[in-house]
């Protein structure tokens, strides 16, 4: 017998700690996508995020004897705050396990919330471990981050009010978006929602590198990611829950997946609509209603975008700032090959034109041309598109790199031409990007479990201000240890992607 989600979210005890958070019109958004995108605003919390609700509705369900005993939970991030300050509230003890590597800024601020700190393991998989032997030992309840009628209902409750304050306004709500990483909020809005009103849509979004969910309704069954990308690290999920899965496979419309760049133009748009900063995972509502509004062609439709979360760690703006651009399609990279002779760049700079130039990058080659990484203003993707047509008619050799990581994330900060023929007959060069741990000793584990007879013979690390590190390395393994090159890589355990045919490699670093 499944719960009745309607009576669980109408008698949810969520507002002894949470506030009901604005909805909020994004009037410059709203414009230029042409409908109107309203802002549930749950980076307003106490906590600045949406966990809030769920965490202390479970905690607050409990019985004295189990209050008395205390509570825990694995995390690193908003659901560890949530926790916190709902046990704080109700006056029992909270244990939160959270991975070595987690930064300081987060440890202290589930301290201040009264929240015993518990640090264990490499990864949030062990510090989960670690905590499910902790509740036995220490006779504790856990309080599950999304998989749990309680916690779902209790982020149901956004819903609620989303339905109450939009009902003043004129119109009604053709879609609610919601993140999604382990469904927690997504399947609490959407079971309330569909009860009520079902002719309203309710979206999910998750990233193209963590869509477990998509994967998961796609093939009617739960699917475990080997890997997630980190950007969107409050979305970073491997597994959904049960629970999670079998409401939002029932209720949800869609799930719409976006990227990177979508992601951090979000956090642009919402910040010159509101002055406020969501991280990655608070804006990913916002970027899927911006993608789905362009991939239905909707117009004067009003949608609502969750945001989710504000706890933005503050080094990565410049990241977000970078890439911004990108999701917004307002500027174009591009590799172009010129001759070295005379007019050629007076003729290059004549077809840019009037448009504002971003970035130039040059490398003489040889003696007969040069490898140019330029970035272009551009109004639009149509715009970049003509733009590389007329370089190609023009005789110009060209790559659009808008959408190449490697060229984004590296090359773009390391351009410096072909390095000298170091490798033997016998040996090539492979370039892989990898996503290291922002923990001391990851590099010294690559070099550990990489062979010494294997020679680092490129390495470029920027940091980003998040958990990770985007790395790229170029290793000279000969052709008779490949086997052995990949047991590295799957023992490695980090985040990989094989860059060795990519163009721009070749045109800069190879």
């Amino acid at each position: 017998m499944h719960p009745d989600y309607l009576e669980k979210v109408l008698n949810a005890q969520v507002y002894d700690v949470a506030v009901e958070t604005p909805l909020d019109l994004a009037g410059n958004l709203s414009t230029r996508v042409h409908n109107r995108i309203w802002l549930k605003r749950e980076d307003m919390q106490p906590v600045f995020s949406f966990k809030l609700r769920g965490a202390y509705n479970k905690i607050a369900s409990l019985s004295a004897e189990k209050l008395k005993r205390g509570v825990i939970c694995a995390s690193a991030g908003n659901h560890a705050q949530g926790v916190a300050l709902s046990a704080a509230r109700v006056g029992c003890r909270a244990v939160i396990v959270m991975p070595v590597s987690t930064p300081g800024i987060k440890i202290d601020a589930v301290r201040q919330r009264g929240g015993e700190v518990v640090l264990h393991g490499e990864s949030f998989d062990e510090a989960y471990a670690h905590a499910l032997e902790l509740e036995k030992s220490e006779k504790l309840t856990f309080v599950h981050p999304f998989d749990d009628p309680e916690v779902i209902a209790g982020q149901g409750t956004v819903a609620l009010e989303i339905l109450r304050q939009h009902a003043r306004h004129n119109g009604p709500i053709h879609a609610v978006f919601c993140a999604i990483g382990g469904g927690g909020l997504a399947a609490g809005v959407a079971a309330y929602i569909k009860r009520l009103r079902p002719e309203i849509k309710v979206i999910g979004v998750e990233t193209f590198d963590a869509d477990a969910m998509k994967q998961s309704i796609a093939k009617g069954h739960r699917v475990r990611l080997p890997q997630v990308g980190l950007f969107a690290d409050g979305t970073a999920v491997k597994y959904v829950g049960e629970e999670t899965f079998r409401l939002c496979r029932e209720h949800l419309d869609e799930v719409i997946l976006v990227d990177t760049d979508a992601i951090c133009a979000a956090i642009k748009d919402v910040f010159e609509d509101t002055r406020s900063i969501l991280e990655p995972s608070g804006a990913l509502a916002v970027a899927g209603a911006k993608e789905y509004a362009r991939q239905h062609k909707l117009k004067d439709k009003n949608l609502v975008a969750v945001t989710s979360g504000a706890n933005m760690n503050f080094d990565r703006l410049r990241f977000v700032a970078e890439r911004a651009e990108f999701g917004e399609q307002r500027e174009a990279v591009f590799a172009v090959t010129l001759p070295e002779k005379p007019g050629a760049y007076k003729k290059f700079l004549a077809l840019i034109g009037e448009r504002n130039v971003t970035e130039f990058n040059y490398r003489y080659n040889s003696g007969s041309e040069a490898h140019v990484y330029v970035g272009i203003q551009v109004n639009d993707r149509k715009e970049s598109l003509k733009l590389l047509d007329s370089l190609h008619k023009h005789g110009y050799p060209a790559l659009d790199l808008s959408d190449d990581e490697m060229a984004k994330n590296h090359v773009r900060h390391m351009v410096g031409g072909h390095a000298p023929q170091v490798c033997r007959d016998d040996v090539r060069e492979l370039v892989y990007r990898f996503e290291f741990p922002e923990r001391p000793g990851a590099l010294m584990n690559f070099l550990e479990k990489m062979s010494s007879g294997w020679n680092i013979s490129l390495f470029h690390y920027r940091n980003h201000g998040a958990d990770y590190g985007r790395v790229l390395v170029g290793m000279q393994v000969p052709a008779a240890d490949m086997a052995a090159f990949r047991d590295f890589l799957q023992q490695l355990g980090y985040a990989h992607i094989d860059e060795t045919d990519n163009p721009v490699y070749k045109l800069f670093l190879g």
